[in-house]
């Protein structure tokens, strides 16, 4: 085993991952696993730039992050960094401040590569299971972007599309500064023309409608689970590999959208970070099961995160 600390830092959150890993029987042990939201990608797609609030934000989490790789005695330690600092004109004050801290420099991947670790750490353990028809079309809906892979034992085409929670929230709902509550059925209906336009683009280099079984990841999607399980709070245990059907994430999708901002923070499995964006993500979800006619999605927990520490490993 080689224990191993792997950080995603996305749109909406950074994550922590340290495990022990073995390579040769395929087994990924976690010790701790943690997520915080740091909103990034604040006003990225508006202004072009990381806001210093939100750098500040990623930052003390990474200070967090520090002390627990320390604690576990991590051997070896990979920070990825995806779309807000992909696109950002200060990447390069995010980077220092992350060497600083962790001593290592974070790597901004590109979205095909980012969608090779989506894949990686939710089909692996997913393979040889005879419930589960391949090939796999693994989406993992981000804040900024949305990662899709089609493959069987390997990935066969990948995308990554501008088309995320915390992007589609900024761009629609927002009016005066604020999160619509609830949003009215124009921005819906751009919002969703948006969606639409990127799978469209999607579908250009990555067979979609090829996939027998699609598998979901990320926030937005495990949020979506926890809720159509009426969970009493998160529960990553049971939202690990559960299955919501198409119907039901139609009407979560309904409900969300519909709700205001109190109605949205009462849902007891609710992050209070998800809140403005849930909304927009579940409708990034119900998009693409619409679009390939998928009857049900198949929810990971393990997903970039893994295929980052399996990369290490």
């Amino acid at each position: 085993m080689t224990r191993v600390a792997a950080i995603d830092c996305g749109t909406n959150s950074i994550r922590l991952l340290v495990a022990d890993a073995d390579p040769a029987t395929g087994e990924l042990v976690a010790l701790d696993r943690r997520m915080t939201i740091v909103r990034l990608g604040q006003g990225v797609d508006r202004t072009g730039r990381l806001a210093p609030e939100a750098l500040e934000r990623t930052f003390a989490a990474c200070r967090e992050y520090a002390e627990i790789i320390k604690e576990h005695g991590a051997e070896k330690l990979r920070f990825v960094a995806t779309s807000a600092s992909r696109d950002a004109e200060n990447r390069d004050e995010f980077v220092s401040g992350v060497v600083d801290i962790l001593g290592v420099e974070p790597e901004v991947i590109t979205g095909d590569q980012e969608a090779e670790f989506s894949f990686t750490g939710a089909t692996r353990e997913l393979t040889g299971r005879d419930d589960l028809t391949r090939p796999f079309l693994v989406v993992d809906i981000g804040g900024g972007s949305t990662e899709f892979v089609v493959g069987g034992d390997h990935v066969a085409a990948a995308r990554s599309v501008d088309v995320g929670c915390v992007r589609m929230t900024e761009r629609h709902l927002v009016h005066d500064g604020k999160v619509s509550d609830p949003p009215t059925e124009e921005r819906i209906a751009a919002m969703r023309a948006d969606i639409e336009a990127a799978l469209d683009l999607a579908e250009r280099t990555v067979p979609l409608r090829e996939a027998h079984t699609l598998v979901g990841l990320a926030g937005s999607v495990t949020t979506v689970s926890a809720i159509a399980q009426d969970l009493p709070e998160y529960d990553s245990a049971r939202i690990h590999h559960s299955r919501i059907s198409h119907d039901r994430v139609r009407e979560i999708t309904g409900r969300l959208l519909r709700s205001t901002h109190a109605e949205r923070a009462a849902i007891p499995s609710m992050h209070p970070g998800r809140v403005d964006v849930i909304g927009a993500g579940a409708l990034v979800l119900l998009s693409i099961m619409e679009r390939i006619g998928a009857e049900e999605v198949v929810v990971s927990e393990h997903d970039i995160l893994d295929g980052i520490a399996w990369s290490v490993a």
